[in-house]
């Protein structure tokens, strides 16, 4: 079992990593440079299902940390 854990931990890292690159960007440093960052648009569809995914791995991935500690 302690073998197992990390292993599971980098494939779950692993699918983070892909799941926030595949997310859309907002409107990144535009309004760090003055642009009007005033823009809001819900999440519908896929990338409602992407952002509800990662924060599930998000929170799959700090319980392993935590048992990956305890054990």
């Amino acid at each position: 079992m302690n073998s197992f854990l990390p292993v599971l931990q980098i494939i779950i890292s692993l699918l983070l990593i892909i799941l926030i690159l595949l997310q859309q960007r907002g409107s990144g440093l535009g309004s760090a440079f003055g642009g009007d960052g005033a823009t809001f648009a819900t999440r519908r569809g896929l990338s409602q299902k992407l952002h509800w995914l990662t924060m599930f791995l998000g929170a799959a991935f700090i319980a392993l940390a935590v048992l990956n500690l305890l054990s």
